[in-house]
């Protein structure tokens, strides 16, 4: 059977169903987006992977969510066992006013697909089933197959769903379709997954706003100490630096290119990056702190007053062997340690997240590594990736002896979680056909 013929005939289809998928709003935010779009994206997703000879069916999670769970026997009893992961779920468009196209219709613009979902994930699952129907019934291994509803919400549902069903989704392998590679048709193995830490930071400075010219000076202004604090985070090269936290690691697969990144980012030429190491170190291998939010007056409509509160939501991504508990804490005594001028501060840990180091060493990932190299005609590298999948974590300590592997179509130039969000179709057919060379000959036992 020639695989990548056959995965080229099947494009057309892809387009197709990927419009169809991208069409449904399937953000999980039932007070912003109408419940029925996931139920719907979940729908369509059980019946594709019926289609493909899945026995499927919905499951409630703890969130409010539903996943696709599904399983697919090949009928030989020494068969190794393959689970499939992706979600429906989506980012919110955020402003619609920055998008080149409709968000929710699939739209090509100089050779890219663009639409919320297109590649993360919604270009992944299209890519689990091409590579199914490429391969028809020569699958040599036991399918398994979960499709969560609600990964971009952090509530989790699956992460509390897979500990007490554990055998629904044990396997051998598990192919975790949410990640991407280096650039388009640079092939990549995605190995660390930083961690995070959410909090909110309250300041009060004031029973209540003060006339600025009467009382500025003297009296402490709850936006200028909350300034002041937030400055503590960072020093003069851009390192993050968070008392008890590490920030000198250093990364040892891939190297990312200062050039490339800031092309990847839509940085000029000439940008300053952050942090004294190089940009591979910066972005996977150290802590990294980000002011989500603050909650203080407007521009528009402000007086010459001194701010009485305020507060503002931090997001800290930690590296592998940073414990999210241990940085919570650090963080937190940080900011306390830091208060300016006797203002009361307070801390609140909204999320944790664990950090995620995949073992490479097994038949899995040697077998992943011989079909990316088949499909691009070049070596995959080994990547870090600065996002978060609580997930991986949770399946790595149930089902210890199994080898995760990420993988997926979400290269830099995707801009998922950002307006202008696109595929490329050449990488949708790349990774198909990766995965289909990949279930096979795993199956057949060529990456022992």
């Amino acid at each position: 059977m020639d695989l990548r013929k056959r995965v080229g005939e099947l494009m057309p289809r892809v387009r197709e169903e990927l419009a169809e998928l991208v069409a449904m709003r399937s953000v999980a935010d039932p007070g912003r987006f109408p419940p029925e779009e996931c139920h719907r994206a979940a729908v369509w997703v059980a019946d594709a992977f019926a289609e493909a000879g899945f026995a499927t069916h919905l499951a409630d999670t703890a969130d409010g969510s539903r996943a696709v769970l599904g399983s697919r026997p090949c009928g030989r009893e020494d068969a190794s066992t393959v689970l499939l992961y992706a979600h429906y779920d989506v980012q919110p468009p955020l402003a619609d006013g920055e998008w080149r196209t409709p968000p929710f219709r699939l739209t090509e613009v100089d050779g890219r697909w663009y639409g919320r979902g297109a590649a993360d994930c919604k270009g992944n699952i299209l890519m689990h089933l091409t590579a199914l129907r490429a391969l028809g019934d020569d699958v040599p291994v036991d399918l398994k197959l979960v499709v969560e509803g609600s990964e971009e919400q952090g509530t989790g549902g699956l992460e509390a769903f897979v500990p007490e069903h554990p055998a629904l989704l044990r396997a051998d392998a598990i192919l975790v379709g949410d990640t991407g590679n280096a650039a388009v048709g640079h092939p990549a193995l995605t190995v660390s997954l930083r961690g995070m830490v959410n909090v909110v930071v309250d300041v009060e400075a004031l029973p209540s706003a003060l006339h600025s010219g009467m009382f500025g000076g003297p009296a402490p202004d709850a936006l200028a100490a909350l300034v002041a604090l937030l400055a503590t985070l960072r020093d003069d090269e851009g390192n993050t630096t968070v008392h008890g936290l590490p920030h000198d690691g250093r990364w040892s697969g891939a190297p990312y290119p200062a050039a490339r990144f800031r092309a990847d980012a839509g940085l000029p030429d000439g940008t300053v990056l952050l942090g004294d190491g190089e940009v591979a170190d910066t972005l996977w291998a150290r802590p990294a702190l980000t002011v989500l939010a603050i909650d203080c007056p407007p521009v528009a409509g402000s007086a010459a007053a001194l701010v009485p509160h305020a507060r503002a939501r931090l997001n800290l991504r930690i590296p592998p062997g940073v414990d999210p508990h241990h940085a919570a804490c650090a963080l937190s005594e940080h900011l306390l340690a830091a208060a300016p001028w006797g203002v009361d501060v307070s801390v609140e840990v909204e999320a944790l997240g664990e950090p995620f180091l995949a073992d490479t060493g097994g038949p899995a990932h040697r077998a992943m590594r011989a079909a990316l190299e088949t499909a691009y005609g070049r070596p995959a590298v080994r990547l870090g990736q600065g996002g978060s999948i609580p997930l991986c974590t949770v399946l790595a300590e149930t089902y210890p002896d199994a080898e995760i592997l990420l993988v997926g179509v979400e290269e830099p130039q995707a801009r998922i979680h950002a307006p202008n969000e696109s595929v490329a179709p050449g990488e949708i057919a790349a990774m198909a056909l990766a995965e289909a060379l990949f279930l096979r000959d795993y199956g057949a036992g060529a990456g022992g």
